[in-house]
């Protein structure tokens, strides 16, 4: 970990967030080139794909609370 005290000119290089929890987990997929080039093509397509695992989490937890009843 960079110690930023020391160097001081690392300070203006860190990455900042005004998130609630930061993005510092990493995922790895393989999927076809043309879902790629498709995805590449979106604005901001990370946040696209962070937004879509994110809805999918939740219908899954949401239709596995109604199966426990």
């Amino acid at each position: 970990m960079p110690n930023y005290e020391e160097k001081p000119y690392l300070k203006k290089h860190q990455f900042a967030t005004d998130r609630e929890e930061p993005l510092t987990a990493k995922i790895t997929l393989r999927l076809p080139p043309s879902m790629l080039e498709k995805l590449k093509s979106l604005d901001n397509y990370p946040e696209f794909v962070r937004q879509a695992i994110w809805d999918a989490l939740n219908k899954l937890e949401n239709s596995n609370d109604t199966t426990e009843d």
